[in-house]
């Protein structure tokens, strides 16, 4: 009988696991099923792109994984079972339960109001493809001069901010930070993000906190307003709400605890990446949620897995940071070199070279998800049924 592998998410942790997965074992031992809500791979770091009225071409999944022995399941996931180690998905014909011997957890994370009043009812998210296609079709309502606002002043506000000045220099973007503008950023990369921010006429109110979201503007702790057409909220994310829900060792947020090879250290059939997991980089620092944590969390629990199957060496590889690569419209962007434990350094790469390296990354994170078995050797091994243990390795073990 064959090694039953899960994948639940196809955004680019899990579509990128169910790949090596398939490039790693030989199909006459596995069974991998891929499945997914929607049938098409969403790029969620273009989200702003598209929300600012751009084009992105879809990525049909089918055709992605078509060849590469990944079987694909389109439809939505309602309930985990760890303990007898089944999958609930919902899909046009109704529910089915689905089992697993193994389950790579990749549901990722969506929008996250963060309790502030009027937030559901009136503001608009970029976390995914159907908040994007909402927030585009109310900003190409909008007349010359009505106010936008983004709240928040990290790394999505601040792509989404910039995007939609310069495809829309004729509406009045503010951009609300609850810190100073880039304070994460080198001396040399606050610059120029206060430069190009300027450039493009956003207005930006620094250490802000919004209490409440109305329908034509946002409440500050300060007792002030901004007035706004349209609200767009990137304050962060939060997990899906699933795991929670099961007998996973979870945090107070919800994200699964895994160990050094994304293993859940409650259940060891069970591993967790991007998003989803909690997963310590340099300094015993959480990794932020990211398509730069999540692709190597992704690499790391396909050659656990492969290698717990087959009783190879399973491989712990320390996961760290080089950069943060930032969007600033098409023309402008913001490659900020970090130390591994992702703090700012000196270094920094801006102007038109920054948005063309930025927009080469995009590219390549897409091209792996759209060959998910291409450039890993081609021999795969076989199972080994009784390789797999059946309590947690501990980091020494392994």
């Amino acid at each position: 009988m064959k090694h039953r592998i899960i994948v639940l998410g196809a955004g680019y942790t899990g579509a990128t696991a169910a790949g090596r997965l398939a490039r790693r074992l030989h199909r006459e031992d596995v069974a991998i099923t891929l499945v997914n809500a929607e049938p098409d791979f969403v790029e969620r770091v273009r989200m702003h792109q598209l929300a600012a009225g751009q084009d992105l071409g879809l990525r049909p999944l089918g055709a992605m994984f078509a060849g590469t022995g990944v079987a694909l399941r389109i439809g939505k996931v309602t309930a985990v079972d760890v303990e007898r180690r089944t999958v609930t998905v919902l899909d046009a014909n109704g529910a089915e339960e689905l089992a697993y011997d193994s389950l790579v957890y990749a549901l990722g994370s969506g929008w996250d109001p963060q309790g502030v009043p009027g937030t559901t009812e009136h503001a608009h998210d970029i976390a995914g493809r159907p908040g994007a296609l909402r927030l585009r079709e109310r900003l190409a309502g909008l007349d010359a001069g009505q106010p936008v606002v983004v709240v928040g002043g990290g790394l999505t506000g601040v792509e989404a901010a910039t995007e939609i000045a310069e495809s829309r220099p004729d509406l009045d973007v503010a951009l609300v930070a609850r810190g100073g503008l880039g304070d994460w950023l080198s001396p040399k990369g606050r610059r120029h993000l206060r430069k190009v921010c300027d450039g493009l006429g956003i207005t930006v109110h620094e250490r802000t906190a919004v209490t409440g979201v109305e329908a034509d503007g946002v409440t500050t702790t300060d007792g002030g307003s901004v007035p706004a057409g349209v609200t767009v909220w990137a304050t962060g994310f939060a997990v899906h709400p699933i795991a929670k829900a099961t007998t996973l060792q979870v945090t107070s947020t919800g994200q699964i605890v895994v160990d050094g090879t994304m293993r859940s250290v409650s259940h060891p059939d069970v591993y967790a990446v991007g998003d989803a997991a909690m997963v310590r980089g340099p300094g015993d620092k959480p990794l932020r949620m990211s398509c730069a944590s999540g692709v190597p969390s992704a690499w790391q629990s396909a050659d656990a897995i492969a290698a717990r199957l087959t009783g190879g060496k399973v491989p712990n590889t320390p996961l760290r940071y080089f950069n943060q690569c930032i969007s600033l419209g098409r023309r402008e962007g913001l490659i900020q070199y970090v130390t591994a434990d992702d703090r700012a350094v000196r270094s920094a790469l801006t102007g038109r070279l920054a948005a063309l390296y930025k927009e080469l990354v995009c590219k390549g994170a897409a091209w792996g998800v759209a060959n998910p078995t291409l450039g890993i050797p081609t021999r795969r091994r076989r199972v080994v049924r009784t390789a797999a243990p059946a309590t947690p390795v501990t980091e020494a073990s392994a």
